[in-house]
């Protein structure tokens, strides 16, 4: 069982915190914990080794923490995503190969995209497809996108290469829940064939960022970046080969990270306990 806490910092939360666990005989088996002095927070996820009587922990720990505290005890890791797409499949075929095998850490209820391109995959991996064609009417094709998705229970949407801007409305539904990939160190690079441009401009390097999407576009807060060398041998071909490489790694980890609940949000930013 995971337990998440974010709440205000002060003196002698941890030992307060492990002493009510050991009192209800719940065995710690990781805890990590961080302060952003600077806001005065305090972060902690714990890993138990069991989920009997966690009926009343919440308000057990309301009762030795600040007030306002922000708890989540999640006796059943595992989450429920839906993977919106458009035509690249590279980031799409690693989340179904680890649903498949079962280490993606989440389970996935279904794939829409505004192209079929996408649909024989999901065919062959019994995982169900949804063809949206985008309309010039952004607000119907959206109605239909949230029509779709509250088929299915979820706890994360994940835009795997999904190249269709969201509106305000339809983010405002999932607060924290969108999860994006984006090719490259935000902010850079921003619109059409991004490969293309970084190749032109000679990049030394080659990003990838995983984040939270928000109203800013782009501007979300980060989960998980990385980089890659780039030089002159490389042409775009080479280039856009190995941003998808790096886009599918960044996103598999950004996952995993989000899926472990090791991800908290505050202030447009996040700490990560890994």
């Amino acid at each position: 069982m995971i337990i998440v806490i974010q709440c205000a910092d002060r003196v002698g939360l941890v030992a307060a915190i492990s002493g009510l666990l050991a009192q209800k005989e719940f065995n710690i088996i990781s805890m990590h914990e961080h302060v952003d002095n600077t806001a005065n927070l305090f972060f902690m996820r714990l890993e138990v080794d069991k989920t009997v009587g966690a009926e009343g922990l919440e308000d057990n720990l309301r009762e030795i923490l600040p007030e306002d505290a922000l708890i989540k005890i999640n006796p059943i890791p595992e989450k429920k995503i839906i993977v919106l797409v458009t035509k690249e499949y590279h980031c799409l075929a690693d989340i179904l190969v680890r649903n498949y095998f079962k280490t993606l850490g989440a389970s996935v209820q279904c794939v829409i995209g505004n192209h079929d391109t996408l649909q024989d995959i999901c065919r062959r991996f019994d995982v169900p497809f949804y063809h949206l064609p985008a309309t010039a009417d952004k607000n119907l094709f959206e109605q239909s996108l949230l029509k779709t998705i509250k088929k299915y229970e979820y706890d994360y949407l994940v835009l795997a290469k999904f190249m269709r801007i969201l509106s305000h409305d339809f983010v405002s539904y999932f607060p924290m829940q969108i999860i994006n990939i984006h090719h490259s160190f935000l902010p850079a690079f921003a619109g059409a064939s991004p490969y293309r441009q970084a190749y032109e401009r000679g990049v030394k390097l080659i990003g990838a960022t995983a984040h939270y999407v928000t109203d800013e576009l782009d501007e979300g807060p980060i989960i998980a970046q990385q980089i890659i060398p780039a030089n002159h041998s490389l042409n775009v071909q080479d280039m856009v080969k190995a941003g998808k490489e790096i886009e599918t790694a960044v996103l598999a980890k950004a996952l995993k990270l989000v899926f472990d609940d090791r991800v908290f949000v505050y202030k447009n930013k996040t700490v990560v306990l890994e």
